[in-house]
């Protein structure tokens, strides 16, 4: 039996995440008051529901208070209760309400800005008992439908830490979701060498170029120290997802190499990993006709199990790079992020 309670900041996509939830079979309600959770959950408890996914956010006013009393009682009881916490920039809160023109749930005349920093302030308790947080800011719907996915619906069934290892690169943005984030633009780069710039994080001559350096080497051991120190008390403390972002210039070279080369090695020391590649296929456009060493080219953020420490990893088939067909929104998608500005 599970259960996700899905909360956050007013027009951060809840709404979406909502659809999202029930596209993958999830029964899902919207604005339950606190008082009535500990009921539904008891109708989870009994069987009558499978899975589910509650949506609870300060629209649920005077009764809001009473919300962290109600998930104290779900941590007790016999369900796989997770929370899945969506923040946003309020930058981006503020164009998605001018764009919309709805208004804030805690805008009572003081404003537009004031209400998402009260808002913030309140949902502070929630977003540190979160165990998913999703800044929402720069992602797309389907990368929203993907992160879900792969969080709570494919490994739905798994328990323990899951660590999710993810490659971007600096100039598409900064990972806003990660839980600790490795700059690794000190290190050689193989984007400036003729013969291999056109190649991607998977070749074998690209990690080659990056693991032969003696300072890749020394900073590989030191990675290691680190994360075997500190991945560890994250799961000690009952932390069911931690995100690790690796970060270079154009996510297709260092950062892919290294993401590989840790979710391979985190697997050898017994965490369940996921990795996937961010930016990835964004030079795959501008990159010459000639496929990668391993003959694949890999779409913005694919999925896959971590490859074996020291091998080459094995993709199968190669998915199709993503279109603008995939990456544009449409009328649907717009007025959906739209309704979503109301909460």
């Amino acid at each position: 039996m599970q259960l996700i309670v899905i909360t956050g900041l007013s027009g951060a996509g809840k709404g979406l995440a909502t659809r999202h939830f029930e596209d993958f079979g999830f029964f899902c309600v919207d604005n339950l008051p606190p008082m009535l959770i500990p009921s539904f959950a008891e109708l989870l408890e009994r069987g009558k529901i499978g899975k589910a996914a509650l949506v609870v956010d300060v629209r649920g006013g005077e009764f809001f208070p009473e919300l962290i009393e109600a998930l104290d009682d779900l941590e007790g009881r016999e369900l796989d209760f997770k929370t899945l916490f969506l923040d946003c920039d309020d930058d981006a809160l503020l164009t998605r309400f001018q764009e919309t023109r709805r208004k804030h749930p805690l805008d009572n005349g003081g404003g537009l800005t004031d209400a998402i920093a009260r808002e913030r302030e309140l949902l502070v308790p929630l977003r540190e008992r979160a165990d998913k947080v999703v800044n929402t800011s720069r992602v797309t719907p389907r990368e929203l439908r993907s992160e879900i996915e792969r969080t709570f619906v494919s490994l739905e069934d798994a328990t323990g830490l899951l660590v999710q290892v993810e490659s971007f690169g600096f100039k598409h943005g900064p990972h806003a979701s990660a839980d600790l984030v490795f700059d690794v633009r000190f290190l050689p780069n193989p984007n400036y060498d003729r013969d291999i710039g056109h190649l991607d994080g998977y070749a074998p001559p690209v990690i080659d170029y990056v693991m032969r350096e003696s300072v890749t080497q020394e900073f590989l051991g030191k990675w290691q120290d680190f994360l075997s120190f500190v991945v560890p008390q994250f799961q000690n403390e009952g932390k069911a997802y931690l995100t690790i972002a690796v970060g270079c210039t154009g996510g297709r070279h260092r950062s892919v190499a290294l993401t590989n080369w840790l979710g391979a090695w985190l697997g050898e020391q017994g965490f369940r990993v996921k990795t996937s590649h961010r930016d990835l296929a964004r030079g795959a456009h501008n990159a010459p006709a000639t496929p990668n060493a391993g003959g694949s080219s890999l779409a913005q953020s694919q999925t896959f199990e971590a490859p074996v420490l020291g091998e080459a990893p094995v993709l199968g088939e190669a998915p199709a790079l993503i279109t603008d067909e995939d990456v544009s929104f449409t009328d649907e998608d717009v007025t959906l992020v739209g309704e979503d500005a109301r909460r």
